[in-house]
């Protein structure tokens, strides 16, 4: 592979200065609302999906002039497309909470990350990325013969993708834990005669409805107990607190693809 162009030395301003992407949706408004409330940084530019106009709303390539970190909840198309004119102007970071993103998405932004910083995470909050940590520590510990690993997500109406990227990042975690490789020992569907369990699985099941923001839980089943971990969210700006906490952490970083166990030095 050639050698990619010197990535320009960031500059970065007094308060950090933040663009939002999808910012006329839920998750950017919820954005907003975070940086807004920061004295460390500021909205300097927001823009979303071509064709949307509302006030104070421009173009990606202005918003890319007028910012240090770009904030990105949207969609994985349109993140993976970001990521490159991102990398392709040099000197900006990106902070990425898309969820539904594909093993070649993720390639992508890979490719993006070898010239620019990027977080990118399926959930930003603290006490998630805490439970997976627990999640791992008790796989470990709680071994196939006797323990079952059930993982459950439950999401409002509106959710597109599922399992959640939650839900799988936690799956990551239990797998990890018990060194077996996710894609091989996940159950994603149950449906008519399945036969018994097969020792080892780490199942999901999925809930649509309503308003739910996200709950998540991990279960470890035996025949004489069961141990729940579990985490509710009540409250978008939860992860946009996470996010604009990410962003502080990523302005000036080397370039490369970091997640929220980075951001928060929860990894051994």
């Amino acid at each position: 592979m050639g050698s990619a162009s010197p990535t320009p030395e960031p500059v970065l301003s007094t308060p950090l200065r933040i663009s939002i992407a999808g910012a006329l949706g839920r998750m950017g408004q919820a954005v907003e609302a975070a940086v807004s409330a920061r004295d460390d940084m500021v909205v300097t530019a927001r823009f979303d999906r071509p064709g949307l106009e509302a006030p104070g709303i421009v173009t990606v390539e202005e918003a890319l002039v007028l910012c240090d970190v770009v904030i990105d909840f949207t969609t994985p198309a349109a993140s993976v497309a970001l990521t490159r004119m991102v990398a392709a102007r040099g000197g900006v970071a990106m902070i990425i909470g898309t969820t539904g993103l594909t093993e070649e998405d993720l390639a992508q932004i890979d490719a993006s990350a070898a010239t620019m910083p990027i977080v990118q995470a399926g959930n930003f909050s603290l006490g998630v990325n805490m439970l997976m940590g627990l999640v791992a520590q008790a796989a470990r510990a709680l071994g196939p013969d006797a323990y079952d690993i059930e993982i459950f997500e439950a999401h409002h109406r509106r959710k597109v993708d599922a399992p959640s990227g939650t839900a799988l990042m936690l799956g990551e975690a239990a797998a990890s834990g018990r060194g077996v490789d996710l894609a091989e020992a996940s159950v994603r569907v149950r449906d008519g005669i399945t036969g018994p369990r097969e020792p080892g699985t780490i199942g999901f099941s999925v809930q649509r409805g309503g308003g739910i923001i996200g709950e998540h839980s991990v279960s470890f089943a035996a025949e004489d107990e069961i141990l729940t971990l579990s985490h509710s969210a009540r409250d978008r700006g939860l992860f946009a607190r996470g996010a604009a906490e990410a962003a502080r952490w990523v302005a000036g970083r080397p370039p490369g693809r970091y997640d929220m166990m980075d951001v928060l030095s929860l990894k051994a």
